[in-house]
């Protein structure tokens, strides 16, 4: 994929669009609070309150959405036309932060508007792009190995969020099991089978034109970063693909298989402001989160849990069963707050974010249950969702892991 131009001029026309769209939402938002108060009219210390909404009024409400709309797209005009003369600028880690997190939270409202802020799927290192041509690769890594890591980071992150308080997983795998990392960089706003289908496609090109004879892939990723990998690998199967022949491990680290539920409480909250008409015009308040963010309300991976619904739809658990791949060997990190092995708060709030049972695979279902080898699996107590970027307790065990022959893993202690 080839990069679009970024600098200070498309960072401002992202803006502008979001603020022109943000108020006519805004609009829209006062007018249908305004109609439905004027539909009940109700009698209050002696007068009347309410009734129908004066014609007058909806024209201006409309007025107001038509000037917003005329100025912003001369404003975006007028920028357009200035950007590709600054060309490219190089982008800093606390730009892209904020760029990542906004791709997180809209990313898909960001990708469908053909906003400039909305992240392309690339490979990177250094925060770079790679060309995944023979020669692109030649030129963009030192010295390519025959052992690959791609390392996938969570929702609301970038590549450059792997590394933390100066430790950086890839770096240390790298130095010492001599893997090639190479850091995938994605909008964690879109559906995670849309990055799942892009990441498969991504992959193959990324083998077939890899420099040196290839002997492996490895894959590590970070919480929402599992699911796409787990889809990567159900739409590579499907498609064909070649490089699922080359993947030996897979590793996940607070990944939530079966759901968070910080996005089963946003979705009860969205559902309480839609049972009133004066409450009900907020609720498109809490449909602003992203596709991204609501498959996580049960771990969504595949299209068909999610199409053919609005995504913020009531709606049971629809998750198909689908397995660990049977020829990867995958491990499964959970991590708990609590400095004690087991205790059931621990397990419940987890790091925080993700619960220790859905981090492990474990689901009261037996069907969607993922059956991680009880070697393959293990809690990081006193730690957070974060805090297994850093960790290097977690890093040992990554690295032992990774450094295992596939014919025996040695048996490694598990928490439950």
């Amino acid at each position: 994929m080839t990069e679009v131009v970024r600098n200070h001029i498309t960072d401002l026309r992202g803006v502008s669009r979001m603020v022109v769209d943000a108020i006519s939402g805004g609009t829209r938002l006062v007018e249908t609070m305004h109609a439905n108060i004027a539909r009940k009219p109700t009698r209050l210390a002696g007068a009347t309150v309410g009734g129908a909404l004066d014609g007058t009024i909806s024209i201006v409400y409309k007025s107001i959405r038509g000037v917003t709309r005329a100025v912003g797209g001369g404003i975006d005009l007028a920028l357009h036309a200035v950007a590709p003369a600054l060309g490219n600028i190089e982008s800093s880690p606390a730009r892209e932060a904020v760029v990542a997190a906004l791709n997180g939270v809209l990313g898909d409202y960001l990708a469908e508007t053909g906003n400039p802020l909305a992240v392309t799927m690339h490979l990177r290192r250094e925060g770079k792009p790679l060309e995944l041509t023979r020669k692109g690769l030649a030129a963009g890594i030192r010295a390519p190995g025959a052992k690959v890591l791609v390392l996938v980071h969570g929702l609301c992150r970038n590549d450059r969020h792997w590394e933390r308080d100066g430790h950086d997983h890839g770096a240390g795998l790298a130095r010492d099991l001599a893997y090639t990392p190479m850091y995938l960089h994605y909008n964690t706003g879109l559906h995670i089978s849309t990055n799942g289908r892009a990441l498969a496609q991504l992959l193959e090109e990324l083998v077939a034109a890899w420099p040196v004879p290839l002997n492996e892939v490895s894959i590590l990723a970070h919480s929402m970063g599992g699911l796409v990998a787990r889809s990567a690998l159900h739409h590579a199967s499907a498609a064909g693909h070649a490089w699922p022949r080359k993947l030996r491990k897979l590793v996940f680290l607070g990944t939530p298989h079966h759901g968070v539920p910080l996005e089963r409480a946003g979705h009860w909250f969205e559902r309480l402001l839609e049972r009133t008409p004066y409450t009900a015009p907020f609720a498109p308040l809490g449909r602003v989160r992203s596709a991204g963010i609501t498959d996580l309300r049960h771990g969504y991976v595949l299209e068909e849990e999610w199409k053919g619904r609005g995504r913020s739809a009531s709606r049971a658990d629809r998750c198909r069963p689908l397995p660990l791949p049977r020829d990867v060997q995958c491990y499964a990190i959970a991590a708990s707050l609590a400095n004690a092995p087991s205790p059931r708060r621990g397990r419940l709030i987890g790091d925080g974010l993700v619960p220790v049972a859905s981090a492990l695979g474990d689901h009261t279902d037996s069907r969607r249950r993922l059956r991680f080898p009880r070697s393959h699996q293990w809690t990081a107590t006193g730690t957070s969702h974060l805090g297994l970027l850093r960790s290097g307790e977690v890093y040992e065990r990554i690295r032992d892991w990774l450094g295992e022959c596939p014919a025996g893993p040695r048996v490694t202690r598990s928490v439950s």
